[in-house]
């Protein structure tokens, strides 16, 4: 229901409005905040369907006070009365035409000339009517608002702020009773404010309550102000609070102020365990990724850092056992989680041996495959999941996106295990964020990538055998004097429960889940990666022969490059090439380093490329430079022939010439100290020289033409 005087203030803009009269099917608003306003026509239906949608929210009157007469001064008092005789005697009566749009300017203007006033007064004194509440103190002036700033303000005798549960003269202060409406308004600000990404404390959204509907607005210096009610008039806090508690919603709250992924990872009800998924070992494998915290240096060059390592685990969700791991550069990607699950069906003895770590096959038995896979997703929705699908009857459970938690087991491994290394390893992240003047960590780095896998071996081994805390022990178990470490739950399960272990070949295995490249046949090799293979088919068949490149699809495993495969045309077998002897320098690296070293090694040349070019650019300056000073001297020479045929018929006594006076500069003298002889001083004379010169080139001439007129006459003699 709606009702005359109501105070109704909107969800989108604050605007508040009062309805001043209802007739049929409409309703009369004015806006209570504006200088003047003047009403408006609404449909009531229309309103009472916002206010049920709560568009609108019903408040409490700002303007409703009980105001003691012998408190108003008398210039009030007088304003007041002669602005409502102005109502009584001269706009009730007329109180129809100026509720109507059309018509209601004439009616003003009229009211104007009979009071001898401006239109302006008469619209400022019944907007002050129509605002206030529509009765004899509405007119009274707004003198407590008047002055400049920082000038006393008369509020009210009442404190204004927190309400106190004492008396104050004798009245009781506790409050206001929360009705209906104010706990729409309360539910207003919760979600308005309170369940959103600002992370507004709940004080902040009380103040934002007082704020919308339990102030004062009115202009200073151009600026809306509020003023907070008295005490006695808004909600407390503590009321506030009270109501709040009544209304949370804690899922919503988090997932409104944080997001849904913080709630279900976080804070959702955990009334179950992964154990319960299972009946025995195999049944399900957890596999996760994570970048490990510390910093690693090449193998190759202790001084270059090379980052952080990925590591990927699987573990078994029954025993809690580890049953493959990985470490790397690659990743977190399919590269990574194949060469886990290509270690999860190895021989854990001969793996560790890998890293000079002696194990008994006891101390590691796993080398299995399960029924299910839990993974993340991305690596496990790729195409490269299609053999494990198919061919392995593995069935692959893909988590949502960042629900680390559905995959608890294995994630919480790897918490303990960064743990041990910030602990114990150099080089690993110490705190999140340095500060100035701290050493960075990371020139700390000490381990390469095979020396910090053997640390991760190590880590693995002690959890197969570390007592599991919380562990939903059976009956059955306890009853046998099982001991909860992994070892022992998958060996009692292995014995006791169903299951779901299968063992396969790992050439299979491999040959479903091994990355597949392409491989280039030259007349050097089988090149890959920029090493160079060599099979006994590829001989017999005369491959390297063929004077065109080709390219093939071959299989590889990333640990171990002495090693390729071409896979036959039944999938069932390959053929096998051995890395040559320009490569065998890379036997025992990973894919990982010898990808490190190229880019190493492209990085290098491309600096001294860079270098190369600056140096091209000087030589062809410095050859220009030449050139010119060569063209420059030839024109300004003294003598210049005087025809091409000339110049052409000199050049074989040019040389000799050439050739005499190079032997002369050029001749050893191995003498240790030059001799030194005393000569007068010669002083040339270049116009004589240059005579010289000629005369010489002239007995030259002559001494050529000779010898040929005598070839000549040996020749016509012979012909006689």
């Amino acid at each position: 229901m709606i009702y005359i005087n109501q105070i109704l203030q909107s969800v989108k803009d604050s605007t508040r409005i009062r309805i001043i009269e209802i007739e049929e099917s409409y309703v009369y608003i004015v806006n209570i905040d504006a200088n003047t306003s003047m009403p408006k026509k609404e449909l009531y239906s229309s309103l009472v369907t916002d206010i049920e949608q709560k568009e609108w929210l019903i408040i409490a009157d700002p303007f409703a006070r009980a105001v003691a007469e012998e408190e108003l001064t008398e210039v009030q008092i007088k304003k007041r009365n002669a602005d409502w005789e102005i109502i009584q005697t001269y706009c009730l009566e007329h109180m129809n035409s100026l509720l109507q749009k059309n018509g209601r300017e004439i009616k003003i203007k009229e009211i104007a000339e009979e009071l001898n006033v401006t239109a302006t007064k008469v619209k400022k004194i019944l907007s002050r009517y129509w605002q206030r509440g529509m009765n004899k103190n509405a007119m009274l002036p707004d003198y407590a608002n008047s002055g400049g700033r920082g000038k006393t303000k008369n509020l009210s005798h009442d404190k204004v702020g927190r309400p106190r549960r004492v008396t104050v003269n004798g009245e009781y202060r506790s409050g206001i009773n929360i009705t209906e409406e104010i706990k729409t308004q309360f539910e207003h600000a919760i979600n308005k404010y309170y369940r959103k990404a600002n992370n507004y404390s709940l004080k902040d959204v009380y103040h934002f309550i007082l704020h919308d509907f339990y102030a004062d607005r009115y202009k200073e210096d151009g600026e809306i102000q509020c003023r907070i009610w008295e005490a006695n008039r808004i909600p407390s806090y503590h009321q506030f609070y009270y109501w709040f508690k009544k209304l949370e919603d804690p899922k919503k709250d988090i997932e409104f102020r944080k997001s849904a992924k913080e709630y279900e990872l976080k804070h959702r009800p955990i009334l179950s365990n992964s154990k319960i998924e299972t009946n025995g070992p195999g049944t399900r494998f957890q596999i996760d990724a994570t970048i490990a915290d510390i910093y690693l240096v090449s193998s190759f060059d202790i001084n270059r850092i090379i980052g952080r390592p990925v590591v990927y685990a699987i573990v078994d969700v029954y025993s809690r056992i580890v049953t493959g791991i990985y470490v790397g550069l690659e990743g977190p990607s399919w590269l990574g989680a194949m060469m886990a699950l290509d270690n999860m069906v190895a021989d854990k003895v001969e793996f560790c041996k890998l890293y000079d770590i002696d194990i008994t096959k006891e101390q590691w038995p796993t080398y299995h495959l399960p029924e299910i896979i839990i993974a993340d997703r991305g690596e496990f929705e790729g195409y490269a999941v299609a053999g494990l699908i198919n061919n392995l009857n593995i069935k692959i459970e893909n988590t949502t996106a960042y629900r680390g938690d559905l995959k608890g087991i294995v994630e919480r491994k790897f918490r303990t295990m960064n743990g041990k290394v910030k602990q114990k390893a150099p080089g690993a992240i110490q705190k999140e964020y340095r500060e100035r003047g701290d050493r960075d960590y990371r020139l700390d780095a000490t381990l390469n990538l095979k020396e910090f896998t053997a640390l991760i071996i190590t880590m693995m081994l002690q959890h197969n055998h570390k007592i599991i805390d919380k562990y939903p022990m059976e009956k059955a178990m306890i009853t046998d004097g099982i001991v909860p470490t992994p070892m022992n739950l998958w060996n009692w399960g292995i014995q006791n429960r169903k299951g779901r272990l299968r063992t396969v070949d790992r050439d299979i295995l491999r040959l479903n889940v091994l990355p597949r490249g392409k491989a280039t046949i030259s007349r050097a090799g089988i090149k890959f990666k920029n090493l160079l293979y060599g099979s006994k088919r590829a001989i017999e068949e005369q491959w390297y022969a063929k004077l065109k490149n080709k390219s093939i699809d071959i299989v590889y495993d990333p640990r171990h490059l002495d090693k390729i495969y071409i896979m036959n045309d039944n999938g069932m077998d390959y053929e096998t090439c051995i890395l040559l002897e320009p490569s065998q320098q890379y036997k025992l690296d990973f894919l990982e380093e010898v990808v490190f070293q190229q880019q190493l090694r492209n990085e290098l040349e491309e600096e001294e490329r860079s270098k190369q070019v600056q140096l091209t650019i000087n030589t062809d300056t410095m050859m220009d430079q030449i050139i010119k000073a060569a063209e420059q001297k030839k024109k300004q020479a003294l003598h210049q022939p005087t025809s091409k045929k000339e110049k052409l018929a000199a050049i074989r006594d040019n040389k000799a010439y050439e050739k005499q006076a190079n032997r002369e500069e050029e001749k050893f003298d191995l003498s240790s100290t030059p001799i030194v002889i005393e000569q007068p001083t010669e002083i040339i004379d270049f116009s004589s020289r240059i005579k010289l010169e000629e005369q010489t080139q002239k007995k030259s001439l002559s001494r050529l033409m000779e010898k040929l007129k005598r070839k000549r006459d040996e020749e016509f003699g012979k012909d006689e």
